[in-house]
């Protein structure tokens, strides 16, 4: 039989022609029926990589408004100019710059 490559933009498959009428019935016994478990199992992997991913830069994102909060506020407690009112005081201070480097 002949081979046909088809690509998708993440996938590239090779396909084997075995005749030119396959019934229905046997379109698992062409061989891609042992590579099915692996593609099922590249869409579940795909799917908790990218949730983690998303729960993870969540927790970033909402740690580093928090510290860099934190830093404020204490730069107004110890009397410093607010940033609004052009104070640049909050950039000596450790707990801000971890916020904006989290």
């Amino acid at each position: 039989g002949s081979l046909i490559t088809l690509s998708c933009l993440s996938h590239r498959v090779v396909c084997q022609v075995i005749s030119s009428a396959v019934p229905a019935d046997s379109i698992q016994e062409n061989g891609t029926s042992d590579s099915s478990w692996i593609t099922q199992l590249e869409n579940n992997y795909g799917f908790y990589i990218g949730l983690g991913l998303a729960v993870f830069s969540s927790f970033l994102i909402g740690s580093s408004v928090i510290l860099k909060k934190k830093g404020l506020l204490r730069l107004v407690e110890k009397g410093g100019t607010r940033a609004g009112d052009g104070g640049h005081g909050y950039l000596k201070d450790w707990l801000w710059w971890a916020g904006l480097l989290t």
